[in-house]
């Protein structure tokens, strides 16, 4: 498979890889499970940095109608809880299974394509969709560290997901950017996170936390904000320079590489059954980036 922009693509995957290891060091090492505050911490991070960004001429924003950032609020909603149950189920899920159960949500959209835009679509993504479909759904009932919460954020991460593609392409006003909008989520998402976390019992319940005064804890906070804001603006700039088809091929890739490498630095128990539910994952995914790039 030949991929365009090799230095933007590799950098993307870098800054995947680094980002998703770090989110799951914080999450499941250090166990700092209280996502109103974690999130909302990343979320603020990455509006302040791309505020700065955007005063100093190094990116451009247009938000100039109101009209238009209202119509967006709905994706914003669905953003939170996009990394609202991520957080939750990375927290408790191994790498690998989290991203086969978030590539399931390819059937979410593919079923609005399908059955509500009657988009006429080729075999080889239906085989694409099927693999991804028996692969999330198979996964819980052959992992042996089966975590029925973390299946259960990962599921509602993956409607989410799925939803949030829907409503990108349904949503009409044209004139947002991908910075825009992401510059959108990251407010909404500040002010929600921010007002939860004292009625989820995150605000008080962190001053217990062992690892609360540790460097260790302090430097991967910042790390994590930091990839993610370089997650974001990377993709932003891949996603405009490259065809969906080139996207979709370095999405892969990235993936590909951080499920591979993570059970060399996080624990993970996996059997021939688990072992096989991932692969008929990769190839769903595989077909559908080449069903993508082909036109099929």
């Amino acid at each position: 498979m030949y991929l365009k922009r090799p230095a933007g693509g590799l950098a993307f995957c870098l800054f995947y890889l680094a980002s998703c290891f770090t989110n799951k060091y914080v999450l499941s090492v250090l166990q700092f499970t209280y996502p109103t505050l974690f999130q909302g911490w990343q979320t603020l991070v990455g509006g302040l940095l791309l505020h700065v960004s955007w005063k100093l001429g190094w990116v451009e924003i247009n938000l100039c109608s109101r009209s238009e950032i209202l119509s967006w609020l709905p994706a914003s909603v669905l953003f939170v809880g996009i990394i609202y149950a991520g957080s939750r189920a990375l927290s408790r899920l191994p790498i690998p299974m989290f991203l086969t159960v978030h590539n399931a949500s390819e059937v979410i959209t593919y079923g609005f394509q399908k059955f509500v835009q009657k988009e006429q679509t080729s075999h080889l993504k239906v085989c694409s969709v099927l693999c991804l479909l028996v692969a999330a759904a198979c996964l819980p009932l052959c992992d042996t560290q089966f975590d029925p919460n973390g299946y259960l954020w990962a599921l509602i991460h993956l409607i989410c997901v799925g939803a949030y593609k829907v409503f990108h392409k349904l949503w009409k006003p044209n004139s947002l950017s991908d910075l825009d909008q992401q510059y959108i989520n990251y407010v909404f998402s500040v002010v929600l996170l921010a007002s939860a976390s004292h009625p989820a019992g995150d605000l008080f319940s962190a001053l217990d936390f062992p690892s609360l005064y540790f460097y260790r804890f302090h430097s991967s906070c910042c790390a994590s904000g930091l990839l993610g804001f370089f997650l974001m603006l990377h993709t932003a700039k891949l996603k405009s320079s490259t065809a969906s088809g080139q996207y979709a091929a370095w999405s892969f890739l990235a993936k590909l590489i951080t499920a591979s490498l993570s059970p060399f630095f996080f624990v993970m128990t996996a059997n021939v059954l688990t072992i096989s539910c991932l692969v008929t994952s990769g190839i769903g995914e595989a077909l559908l980036v080449y069903s993508e790039r082909t036109g099929a």
